[in-house]
């Protein structure tokens, strides 16, 4: 993990877990979140702030280095419905640290 570069600041994570307010996966309101790749750091992500949400601890192990989209098949989890929200809370998350001058 050393040897790859992660760029994902304290105030992304902060604002991500806040846009979040709870698992990206399950929905859970009870922390603590770990910050799970959606693309596993094993299969070359990395912790950035497309890449990265909150998950609680049952569904970051169930999910493992597992890609996202084929994790959430598995579980019969509703993909669509999470994909887009991702995307929505990304840029949501980058304007406003954008605007408030945040790394």
């Amino acid at each position: 993990m050393a040897a790859v570069e992660h760029d994902l600041t304290p105030d992304q994570w902060a604002a991500l877990q806040e846009a979040w307010a709870g698992c990206a996966y399950c929905g859970s309101p009870t922390g603590p979140w770990e910050k799970d790749c959606l693309l596993p750091i094993s299969r070359g992500g990395r912790y950035t702030l497309t890449n990265v949400v909150p998950a609680c601890r049952s569904c970051n192990a169930s999910k493992c280095n597992t890609e996202v989209t084929t994790w959430m098949r598995r579980k019969k989890l509703d993909e669509r419905a999470f994909l887009v929200r991702h995307g929505a809370i990304g840029t949501a998350v980058a304007d406003t640290l954008d605007a408030t001058g945040a790394p």
